[in-house]
């Protein structure tokens, strides 16, 4: 089986008549329009809002310092419900059929801050959601494309650049990029683990990588308490921090916190110091 995830940009009436003809393919789209809905006077939005709330949900968001968004608790709310969209009056009659038959979850937050826009997801797909149980597994999907989109762009300009390889050899540029997916998985367990002190840094470091950053943070600490590293010993956002003020960071945790290309740039100076700091620490072999 295969699902087709997108984001509103890929709602267009012609994917969902056409995509699902192949044997066992389905598409998950957040939806961008309004639709209109067959032999319905409601539009899509109003038709759903109208459903029963057949389930909430808590659901971590953490900070963006793009869209201002502040990390807290949310709960969400699920509706679901099978729907007929109908077609466009641009497409033509031949080729389109008048409506198609498929579901649709909305994921709304209840008792949003004030200061903060409400989540707010329309998710369009062709697979069957008839339980909670379904709804949710369908927005959990909808989740990992997102990471997945984020995975992409720390190997894009914004991270690792390999767009810019000097390489011309099609099978040369996809062995640098097998080999820049693990630098990229790092970065972005880095980037997502900035406010996570529960969890190890050991998912990212080696011992020996964790023995070089505790010998590297007295060295990126102020004298004051707001220049030191505020996170627990060797949990991955006490790893984040160091590797942040690396990568040119200010310490302040009232400054936005560091983002992807920060991150890329402390690692390679890591990756540049650890190799340094290893030498004295390893066993030599003389030979003669």
């Amino acid at each position: 089986m295969v699902t087709h995830i997108g984001d509103r940009e890929a709602d267009l009436y012609e994917e969902w008549a056409t995509v699902p003809k192949q044997l066992n393919h389905h598409l998950l789209i957040r939806a961008c329009q309004n639709r209109c809905l067959w032999q319905k006077t409601e539009l899509l939005y109003e038709y759903l809002a109208k459903q029963p709330i057949e389930g909430t949900y808590g659901l971590q968001v953490h900070s963006d310092a793009r869209t201002g968004r502040k990390s807290r608790e949310a709960f969400l709310a699920v509706r679901f419900t099978p729907i007929e969209i109908q077609r466009p009056a641009s497409l033509p009659v031949a080729d389109y059929p008048p409506h198609l038959r498929i579901y649709a979850v909305e994921v709304s937050e209840v008792q949003a801050p004030t200061d903060q826009e409400p989540i707010l997801w329309r998710l369009l797909t062709t697979h069957e959601v008839m339980s909670i149980e379904k709804a949710l597994q369908i927005i959990q999907w909808y989740c990992w494309r997102w990471r997945i989109e984020q995975l992409f762009a720390t190997l894009k300009l914004a991270g690792l650049d390999i767009a810019s390889t000097q390489l011309e050899s099609p099978d040369a540029i996809k062995k640098l990029t097998v080999l820049a997916l693990s630098v990229a998985v790092r970065t972005l367990q880095m980037v997502e683990g900035r406010e996570t002190p529960n969890i190890s840094a050991s998912m990212a470091f080696s011992d020996m990588q964790l023995q070089c950053l505790s010998d590297i943070e007295p060295t990126l600490q102020g004298d004051t308490v707001k220049q030191k590293n505020p996170h627990p010993r060797l949990s991955l956002s006490w790893a984040t921090w160091i590797i942040a003020r690396l990568g040119g960071w200010s310490g302040y945790r009232s400054q936005r916190p560091p983002g992807m290309p920060t991150i890329v740039h402390g690692l390679q100076r890591f990756e540049a110091i650890f190799l340094g700091w290893i030498l004295p620490h390893s066993r030599l072999v003389c030979t003669q």
